[in-house]
């Protein structure tokens, strides 16, 4: 059985996703703030975590940038902010996904069973058997593993689906439409942002000058490809 913390400060939120969570199957673990929700994730094996935004003492952004310091388990952040700034700060912290609030609870749960499918899988599509290797990048598709020069690169859950889709189809130019419906296994609808977000962050763990990249490349008005050498 999976585990699903979810960590908000409003009890009438944190009782209907509870409950709309145990119907679904999950396991729920329960918290009001930044700080319990650390010490939840620290104390028990958890598939993923249902954030608050806006909480008092530890926010849910702080508390992003504390779990992405030691863990690769998705983040759904949830905000009354819709503006699409907002979004990219908390994907720019490390979360997986953003839901506004108010939000439809099927909506939420159909996301928390996405994350969760990529992260027990390891973003694991159908993969060639063997390693894929580019450069000095290099891609174990049985270890589900991505290392740069010989070194270990640590990446999320989702980010692991990006490079994956991207390494399997080398010098392929592929439409942030395509990488979102292969990694994110939905339709792709106004997905352009949350997939360049997953890009930027990407860039900084892989390339010397994020700005000036080898490997992660974009085609400007069609989208991105790792480069084959």
């Amino acid at each position: 059985m999976y585990t699903v913390l979810v960590c908000d400060d409003d009890i009438a939120i944190l009782d209907s996703v509870e409950i709309y969570l145990k119907l679904e199957g999950y396991n729920v673990l329960r918290a009001e703030n930044g700080r319990q929700a650390l010490e939840r994730v620290r104390d028990n094996e958890v598939h993923c975590v249902i954030l608050d935004i806006m909480m008092p003492g530890l926010d849910g952004l702080q508390a992003t940038l504390r779990l992405r310091e030691k863990h690769n388990i998705p983040i759904i952040l949830l905000s009354a902010k819709s503006e699409d700034t907002d979004k990219i700060t908390g994907l720019s912290f490390g979360a997986d996904d953003y839901v506004t609030k108010p939000f439809n609870p099927l909506e939420l749960m159909a996301r928390v069973k996405s994350q969760i499918r990529r992260y027990t899988s390891l973003g694991s599509m159908e993969k060639k058997e063997g390693v894929i290797t580019t450069g000095g990048l290099s891609l174990d598709t049985l270890a589900k593993e991505l290392t740069l020069d010989g070194e270990t690169v640590k990446l999320t859950a989702t980010e692991y689906g990006i490079i994956s889709v991207l390494m399997e189809n080398l010098g392929r130019v592929l439409s942030t439409g395509q990488i979102y419906e292969a990694v994110w296994d939905e339709p792709a609808y106004n997905t352009e942002k949350t997939v360049t977000v997953h890009i930027r962050r990407i860039r900084e763990k892989i390339e010397i000058n994020p700005k000036d990249p080898k490997y992660l490349k974009v085609v400007w008005g069609i989208g991105y490809k790792i480069e084959k050498y």
